[in-house]
């Protein structure tokens, strides 16, 4: 129990004081004068008048105040407290020095940050992540070749973590895309050796059995997958990197996928990227061996059409896209050489930023709660994330993860939880949680 003191004055004055603690004034509530004038208070703990019911006046005079975000509960008490405040003065930082603390706008304190930190490591290598949603439950696909599976996690709301569920047998899985197509869960395994197929899950007798092959003649190093749905119909494109294969679409017909167009031959395809904007949907498709091509949905053919090339970056290991405001922009990671940010110009993209990126084989924007992030991977350091300036229109270098030749990345949300999954080729998968600090807390 705290014992209320009564006290109705207190000068503590001109001795070199340097902090107080939040308590310092607890149970002092007949305190109506209060002077803490002339010592080296910088800041002052949130709150610390709170105990003082009743004080009308209070001398911070002759302090060398840091008016950083730490100062800024001070502003808004000074804005509603009955008590009065003789004037007080910033010393620091040099852009609010000398200026009256009282006049200090709120809105010039920026004290709401970001932070990428460590939530869940899954023991295992992994080189895709794919959440789905099916029956109301979350989940996420992996392709773990070490493994020989596509193994499947759900996410538990109660513990909150991902933990395991299922796997499907593939022994050089390189990608495993989840379909939900009429309520009905189906998952292409693309695998380097083996063949690919197409399995479905029974929940009968819940498992995953298989539906049917893709065909091995013409999907025959598959590298990235894209599902996606135009006019109500269901695809899925895969890029094949061989030389003998072709980069192909299947679309769904009552009970299967079958081959729907050949699109790109013998050009070692390694991404694909559908972009659904404007009512014009569009495949680009990115090579080792030659510039991005763009793809565009023809209505009348019900194929995609040649449209042009990404002329500025002839050798792009993977291509994402993204918009802010009204302008759209396309990420281009590179094995060899800087990665590139283009600009959609009207009729041409034009360069706006080049990323340092050797070794990079991921690379992944993704939108967090309105803030825009670009997470870029290298086989030879450490993960890059950046922030979008939107005042510049770039990106800024953010924070840097410790993850090992990671191979993509993918945001999820999980109840409230913002997470970030990093699977990696060569040690853990990490999960990271996207947390907002506010420093004048």
């Amino acid at each position: 129990m705290v014992e209320t003191v009564l006290i109705s004055s207190s000068f503590i004055e001109n001795n070199d004081i340097w902090a107080l603690s939040k308590f310092t004034f607890r149970g002092l509530k007949s305190l109506t004068h209060l002077s803490l004038a002339n010592n080296n208070l910088q800041t002052l703990p949130r709150d610390i008048f709170r105990p003082l019911d009743i004080l009308s006046d209070l001398d911070l005079r002759g302090n060398s105040l840091n008016c950083d975000c730490k100062v800024k509960w001070l502003v808004e008490w000074l804005a509603h407290t009955n008590t009065t405040v003789a004037p007080i003065y910033c010393a620091s930082p040099p852009r609010f020095q000398e200026h009256k603390v009282q006049d200090l706008p709120l809105r010039e304190f920026d004290c709401v940050t970001t932070d990428f930190v460590l939530y869940q490591t899954l023991s295992f290598p992994a080189v895709s992540a794919e959440p789905f949603f099916y029956s109301s439950d979350l989940y996420v696909a992996l392709a773990q070749p070490g493994a020989s599976a596509c193994t499947v996690l759900k996410w538990d709301y109660v513990e909150r973590q991902l933990r395991d569920y299922d796997r499907i047998p593939a022994p050089s899985a390189v990608h495993c895309k989840p379909m939900v197509v009429d309520s009905q869960l189906y998952v292409v395994v693309a695998q380097l050796f083996g063949g690919s197929y197409i399995y479905h899950w029974d929940p009968n007798t819940t498992r995953f059995t298989k539906l049917q092959d893709i065909d091995p003649q013409r999907v025959r190093k598959p590298n990235d997958l894209e599902a996606f749905r135009i006019d109500g119909d269901w695809y899925f494109a895969v890029a094949d990197s061989s030389k003998a294969g072709a980069t192909s679409l299947y679309r769904w017909h009552q009970n299967g996928f079958y081959s729907h167009q050949a699109l790109h031959a013998w050009h070692r395809d390694t991404d694909l990227e559908f972009v659904d904007g404007e009512g014009k949907p569009r495949l680009i498709v990115s090579s080792s061996s030659q510039a991005p091509v763009i793809y565009q949905w023809s209505r009348n053919q019900k194929q995609f059409v040649a449209q042009g090339e990404v002329t500025q970056v002839p050798d792009a290991q993977a291509v994402k896209h993204f918009r802010a405001g009204r302008d759209s922009y396309l990420c281009l990671s590179r094995y060899i050489g800087d990665s590139k940010i283009l600009r959609w110009e009207g009729t041409r993209f034009s360069e706006v930023q080049a990323l340092p990126s050797r070794g990079s084989m991921a690379l992944q924007p993704f939108l967090v709660g309105g803030r825009r992030y670009l997470a870029l991977g290298s086989d030879f350091s450490f993960t890059q994330i950046y922030q979008w300036d939107e005042g510049r229109e770039k990106f800024v270098r953010f924070q840097e993860l410790a993850v090992q030749a990671p191979r993509a990345f993918c945001y999820m949300l999980a109840g409230d939880a913002q997470l970030l999954l990093a699977p990696s080729f060569k040690g853990q998968t990490l999960v990271y949680r996207h947390v907002v600090v506010d420093l004048s807390a």
